[in-house]
């Protein structure tokens, strides 16, 4: 917006400066908008048939914003419509241009999802945190997480998603997927991500978290036993690391009496570095709102997780006060 409109005018006035407000300025200043465009670029029509096509960044934003919120298409279309914030960051005025229509942005997702764009900007995220030295390296924390998909089967085809599965986990059961994340042991940053099925047991993706260069792995009671699986004894790399597992809590208790407040202190110290991979999750699950799918089948899903994660982690580079340009 290159000129200020009556709108602006009175919204500067304001006393006080929204979270949704503060939280969207941050995005908009970290994230490596000429970078993620030349990504989508090559695959982007270029206009020669047809009506012209909307700018990319612009397309962009409106995706972003409809991962951030949990928003529909037709949901985020309305919301920026509502919202000055919205409308702010998507740079748009209503004088010049209108909101992008809901078909415009599907479209656009499909386009991102056919050529696995989100994966590119979560592995680009990642090389920009380590060639600014914010990946310390040297260990890895390996965890999942459950994300709920719908079971009923009042649909077309009379019957729940196929590529979810139910699993137990406590005393309640679970109908959908799985979400494995590998998380630098120093800063806290995701660097790997996988997905499955719910019935899959954490332990057997924990071998395509863990970094080459990695001499600690983290992890929980599920991960126990670990260093015995075949695929990590026959790994020449993976086979040296050493696995800090957390014991399960009954088996604490079942040490020698004088042990026992030796082996939690032990246990406390792991869990205090492993507990930094519960940060990413909270951003994904409570600020991003994605604790159910919003697609059938594991493959969008996956897609919109990797952005989802590439986002988060440019979320706490900004609550850290910390630049993505290198030095």
């Amino acid at each position: 917006m290159n000129q200020s409109s009556f709108s602006d005018i009175e919204y500067s006035l304001r006393k006080r400066v929204t979270k949704r407000e503060a939280f969207l300025k941050a995005m908009d200043e970290f994230i490596p908008w000429d970078e993620w465009v030349a990504y989508i670029e090559p695959y982007y029509p270029g206009g020669q048939r047809g009506r012209p096509p909307l700018g990319i960044e612009k397309m962009l934003r409106m995706y972003l914003l409809q991962c951030w919120f949990n928003l529909s298409d037709e949901g985020i279309e309305d919301a920026i419509y509502d919202s000055y914030a919205l409308r702010s960051f998507m740079k748009i005025n209503f004088v010049d241009e209108q909101v992008p229509d809901a078909t415009t942005l599907l479209k656009f997702r499909h386009l991102l999802e056919e050529h696995d764009i989100g994966k590119v900007f979560f592995h680009a995220i990642v090389a920009t945190l380590e060639r600014c030295g914010y990946m310390m390296r040297g260990g890895t924390i390996v965890d999942a997480t459950l994300i709920r998909a719908p079971s009923s089967t009042k649909n077309a085809g009379k019957q729940r998603d196929p590529e979810m599965c139910q699993t137990k986990k406590g005393n309640e059961y679970y109908f959908g997927m799985k979400c494995h994340i590998g998380v630098d042991a120093g800063s806290g940053y995701v660097h790997s991500l996988e997905t499955t099925p719910a019935n899959t047991h954490d332990i057997t993706v924990a071998s395509r978290l863990i970094r080459e260069d990695d001499e600690v792995v983290y992890g929980d009671s599920g991960y126990t036993g670990i260093e015995k699986r075949e695929e990590i004894r026959s790994s020449p790399h993976l086979s040296a690391k050493a696995y800090r597992i957390n014991r399960r809590p009954k088996s604490v208790q079942r040490m020698p009496q004088g042990c026992i407040e030796w082996e939690k202190e032990i246990e406390r110290r792991k869990s205090s570095v492993r507990s930094k991979v519960e940060h990413p999750f909270l951003i994904i699950k409570r600020y991003f709102g994605f604790a159910r799918t919003v697609y059938r089948g594991l493959a969008k899903n996956t897609h919109r997780l990797y952005t989802l994660f590439a986002c988060s982690n440019v979320l706490m580079c900004a609550r850290a006060c910390r630049s993505l340009r290198p030095a």
